[in-house]
């Protein structure tokens, strides 16, 4: 590692020190930040769903529900956990790069000269790009996702859309509020220049959110088929 390199890093990482020990003494006031952010981000997705849902021809397959179509078993946490970690991973990904590109690229930039410098301050520049084009990609593909599996699912069990987004609720809220936390915590830092305390700020939203996404993937599996079966005049029987 060059000496550039290590400036840079050891800056990071003193960085990351000094803004988990301020958020220590003042964690509520970060975090409800964060929280109040995600749940808005939250109820737009669901917003975007609803009308999504309405566009899409939903598909005559009979869908395959457990809970619905047959009953649960703790192996049909690991599809939903598994789909889940890939989406936080991603907005992980994006909040350290908005840590690289808006706290890590410009401190080494100002160790280097000529065309060395003019290609971090790029980097930098096409980092932060890079994060609003992962937000906006993560953003269309769960709408037009999760919008065409509630169109099936509502024309299936012959509920209207507004139903079916009132039964997804208590899962849907805690797990999108998890799987936003690091998008809102960008959004903050991006918001105040912040961008050296976005490190930290993926540590704690990751922490948080993990057991929130088991703790929700548990909800829908073994409480949302129920939730379903009393809005609706179609009955599953589970095979003998």
């Amino acid at each position: 590692m060059s000496a550039v390199d290590q400036h840079v890093f050891s800056h990071g990482m003193q960085d990351t020190r000094d803004t988990l020990e301020a958020w220590n003494e003042r964690h509520w006031a970060v975090l409800r930040g964060w929280l109040a952010l995600s749940v808005a981000i939250a109820l737009t997705l669901l917003a975007a769903v609803w009308v999504v849902a309405g566009l899409l021809t939903p598909d005559l397959t009979p869908i395959h529900l457990p809970g619905l179509t047959q009953p649960s078993d703790p192996g049909d946490l690991l599809p939903i956990l598994w789909r889940n970690s890939l989406v936080l991973a991603l907005h992980a990904t994006a909040c350290v790069a908005g840590f690289i590109a808006g706290a890590s690229m410009p401190i080494a930039a100002e160790q280097r000269t000529g065309f060395s410098r003019w290609v971090h301050v790029k980097a930098g520049e096409l980092a932060i790009l890079f994060v609003c084009a992962v937000t906006l990609f993560s953003l269309c593909t769960q709408a037009l996702y999760l919008g065409f599996q509630g169109s099936t699912i509502a024309f299936q069990l012959h509920i209207s859309r507004f139903e079916l987004i009132l039964s997804v609720l208590p899962h849907a809220i805690p797990e999108l509020t998890a799987l936003f936390l690091p998008l809102a915590a960008w959004l903050i830092a991006s918001r105040r220049g912040e961008w050296n305390q976005l490190l930290a700020a993926t540590v704690i939203t990751v922490v948080l959110a993990i057991p929130t996404l088991i703790i929700a993937a548990t909800i829908e599996v073994y409480v949302w088929p129920h939730i379903l079966e009393s809005m609706s005049s179609y009955r599953y029987v589970f095979p003998a």
